[in-house]
């Protein structure tokens, strides 16, 4: 986390590349969640090498940091697409996104008083911890009401769309 915070504010500081970074995580990831089926019942249901989710789960932290949010909204998708039932991945996010979003704030802040960047926009950041505290809890009560594969093309659709938006955001 700190490390992509540190690149996002000294290394890619404007909008542009951020848009293209955003899009770059964010296609591919739904687009895996959307398209690969969910392990069948009984199977297996993690497809990568625990070491393997190690590293992406730091890849994760630090595309958290460039982002400026906590890697949970990467790392739930990732998890799902990996065949982690929601029920499970959901509170593994959540506790990453809490623990990374402090450490994202403190990092930005030090980064800020050091004239790299900008300090978080206070603001902003509240009323989207308000909203993902919402939309936590409205997932945790609705979804044993879906089916698991609704959730993951759902999530997937919606995830590859905000990705769409953020390419032809940077390509405008």
């Amino acid at each position: 986390m700190v490390a992509g915070c540190v690149i996002r504010a000294v290394l890619l500081p404007g909008m542009a590349v951020f848009d293209f970074i955003v899009a770059g995580v964010l296609v591919p990831l739904g687009a895996w969640l959307a398209l690969v089926p969910a392990p069948e019942p009984g199977a297996r249901r993690s497809r990568l090498p625990r070491a393997a989710l190690v590293v992406i789960a730091a890849a994760v932290g630090c595309v958290g940091g460039i982002y400026g949010v906590g890697g949970g909204s990467i790392l739930a998708p990732v998890l799902i697409a990996d065949g982690h039932p929601p029920s499970r991945a959901a509170p593994a996010a959540l506790a990453s996104t809490f623990v990374t979003s402090v450490a994202g704030v403190l990092t930005f802040t030090l980064l800020a008083a050091h004239h790299h960047g900008r300090p978080p926009d206070w603001p902003t950041g509240i009323l989207l911890g308000i909203g993902g505290l919402a939309g936590g809890y409205a997932g945790a009560r609705f979804q044993h009401r879906l089916p698991e594969a609704a959730i993951r093309r759902g999530l997937g659709i919606v995830i590859v769309a905000v990705g769409a938006v953020f390419l032809a955001i940077g390509l405008s």
